[in-house]
């Protein structure tokens, strides 16, 4: 908003072109977003227990028992202090933009009626998984519908280490970008099982998303590092950075020992929409790395349900996820988390370093 009413005044009041670059408006929406979460986040949180919207805790890890009953759904807190930020600092008249909140707040509402369930029904039964599957694509297919109808936008498939290679998917392309916006929606929510193990390597691959979006939105650096250049993309770098600034105010709250957990309506809304973002930039495949903990995380389980099935009973795990196998042997929880986010920011490393390897 502020871009679309005090930029055009530029010519007369020299002070208002600094809204024309988008990264001081990623910053500043990043800033807005924190600032909104931490002071609303402890009315949030008040307003979340008196309406007891608690969450069910099963009783598989004894150690968990303790959080039963701390606030979910605190996802909504995100949404809140996101939106707000992209509709301040973000160019209103972007289509890109308008089809991230799309996608964020599509996979939103899916994870909000499962936890709406799960609280109403006082167990983990939520919607069925192939009902929250189904959800999740409808959502995803829109988007994609939509984006189709861009101009800029292509079916070409950027892959790593390789300049020359970019294979026109044609209409495949649709159900591999819908694969990627539910995979990464699901891997989201089996991290979201310890105190800010989640919200820590949303705030990385958001970031790292941020300077991919921006970098093929700049024709001049897509030119140089030799990847694709859609244009328009790059005023997404704003939601990035109001994403970004939304998760780390959550973080305030959700860190260990945990005030609040984000619930199906975070986690389902931020996977979703990192998977938007890096179909938006090109760099499907290269979020498999930067968002290599949430794949790790999604892999553990299939993993555990296939030995499962295989061996007629067996367990190749203690418990899936995997984080779960770590606190079943004996690690803390807190060091489990520390070592997660460690391990998400050197993937993050990696993913970005390829950027030049072409």
């Amino acid at each position: 908003m502020f871009y679309n009413l005090l930029y055009p005044l530029s010519a007369e009041i020299r002070v208002f072109n600094v809204f024309r670059y988008i990264t001081f408006r990623s910053v500043w929406a990043l800033l807005t977003a924190l600032i909104i979460s931490i002071l609303i986040g402890p009315w949030f949180i008040r307003q979340l227990k008196r309406l007891k919207f608690g969450q069910y805790i099963q009783d598989d890890v004894k150690a968990h028992l303790e959080k039963a009953g701390t606030p979910t759904m605190g996802g909504l807190l995100i949404a809140f202090s996101l939106s707000v930020s992209v509709l301040l600092w973000g160019d209103l008249t972007n289509p890109y933009v308008w089809l991230s909140l799309l996608v964020f707040f599509g996979f939103g509402t899916v994870g909000f009626v499962d936890d709406y369930l799960k609280i109403r029904r006082k167990n983990n039964d939520g919607i069925s998984v192939r009902a929250k599957f189904l959800g999740q694509a409808v959502v995803a297919c829109i988007a994609m519908g939509v984006l189709f109808t861009l101009p800029a936008y292509s079916t070409h498939l950027a892959v790593p280490f390789f300049k020359n290679f970019t294979p026109d998917l044609g209409l495949l392309y649709l159900p591999f970008a819908v694969l990627v916006m539910v995979g990464t929606s699901n891997g989201v929510n089996l991290t979201d099982g310890l105190d800010g193990l989640a919200i820590g390597p949303t705030i990385v691959t958001g970031m790292c998303l941020a300077v991919f979006i921006y970098v093929a939105g700049n024709v001049s650096m897509a030119g140089y590092l030799q990847v694709p250049y859609v244009p328009g993309v790059g005023e997404v770098t704003v939601f990035c950075g109001a994403l970004v600034g939304a998760s780390i105010g959550f973080l305030w709250f959700n860190a260990y020992p945990a005030q609040v957990f984000m619930g199906d309506v975070g986690a389902l809304s931020l996977g979703g929409v990192l998977g938007f973002l890096s179909v938006l930039c090109k760099q499907e495949l290269i979020l498999l790395v930067v968002g290599g903990l949430f794949v790790v995380e999604t892999l553990s389980v299939i993993m555990q349900v296939g030995y499962f099935k295989f061996t007629g009973g067996k367990r190749f795990f203690r418990m899936a996820p995997l984080h779960h196998h770590f606190e079943m042997a004996g690690t803390p929880e807190s060091k489990i988390i520390i070592r997660f986010w460690i391990m998400s920011g050197i993937l993050a490393l990696v993913g970005l370093s390829i950027l030049k390897l072409r």
